[in-house]
């Protein structure tokens, strides 16, 4: 009897071992897919761009060029729009979580009036919605065309985000709560500051990077709704950049770029640096958020999953 037991721990101990190396195989593959471009990208930035499109920057900087970064941060906008992305976004989040989180608090309670009617509003704008033109027309009539106000307020709730709040709101913390306060003489403004969003930092640090790097990202809201060129995002100012140092190959320019080689491969040259810095540029805060927020962004994008 202990020889057949020692036999089955071996084949388990045994399986367990091909487990762990086939799962250590695998996650460490799928970070070197991930973590790779990102690096590519990095080292792409501070590469001379002859080598990167020869293809020799693979592993390293090659030939270490900040021509790209010189190309980007010459335009006297960039400092400027950095500081409006950054306002912007700061004031969007904070607004988009205290609201979310309030809707969400209304929706997860049992005897709130009319719950089913507001979340299948909710739910309905998911789906649908007025299209551009007419969502132009009122922001214009009610005044907030060319005001800095439309970044901030235009789509400070998502449904998706408002759902997540809401199963949070209602999984994690106990109806006792509520009812306990309530007979302590507590109002629902008074439970909701007090005993709600001291205990949702989880879900708050999820709401952060979900509407935060949506709003940084955000370049369109600015390219139709803002003229004023000093109250552009980074965003729509990069996209306009990259676009300036792009160069025109149409037929009714190739003679005049014919005679100018030279200028039109360093123009090239450029372009190919600038692309990679711009990325950078881009994305740099939003990892930093992370970096930051990743304790509680773990546990709350488990919200809902099945534990075993």
């Amino acid at each position: 009897m202990k020889s057949v037991n020692n036999g089955i721990k071996k084949k388990m101990g045994m399986s367990n071992r091909i487990f762990h190396i086939f799962n250590t195989v695998f996650w460490i593959i799928a970070m070197f897919i991930i973590l790779y471009p990102l690096y590519l990208v990095l080292i792409a930035s501070v590469s001379d761009p002859d080598a990167i499109t020869r293809g020799e920057v693979i592993w390293h900087p090659v030939d270490f060029s900040l021509m790209g970064y010189q190309a980007v941060f010459r335009y006297n906008e960039m400092l400027r729009s950095y500081g409006n992305s950054i306002l912007y976004t700061l004031l969007s989040t904070v607004i988009s979580i205290f609201v979310t989180l309030g809707a969400a608090y209304a929706l997860s309670r049992p005897k709130f009036p009319g719950k089913r009617f507001f979340n299948f509003l909710f739910i309905f704008t998911m789906f649908f919605n007025g299209g551009l033109v007419p969502t132009f027309l009122v922001m214009r009539d009610i005044g907030l065309y060319n005001n800095p106000a439309v970044i901030i307020l235009m789509s400070v709730v998502n449904v998706w985000n408002l759902m997540v709040a809401r199963t949070y709101i209602q999984g994690s913390i106990p109806m006792e709560l509520s009812e306990a306060a309530m007979l302590d003489g507590a109002s629902h403004f008074q439970y909701f500051f007090k005993i709600i969003l001291p205990l949702a930092k989880t879900i708050i640090a999820v709401l952060t990077i979900y509407y935060g790097v949506s709003k940084w990202n955000d370049y369109f809201t600015g390219m139709v709704y803002l003229r004023d060129r000093s109250l552009l995002p980074l965003q729509t100012v990069l996209r306009e950049i990259l676009a300036t140092l792009q160069v025109d190959t149409s037929s009714d320019n190739m003679m005049t770029m014919s005679d100018n080689a030279a200028s039109l491969t360093e123009a090239m040259r450029i372009a190919n640096a600038a692309k990679y810095c711009i990325i950078v540029v881009s994305t740099g805060p939003v990892i930093i958020l992370y970096a930051f927020l990743q304790k509680y962004f773990e546990k709350g994008v488990m919200i809902g999953s099945l534990k075993g």
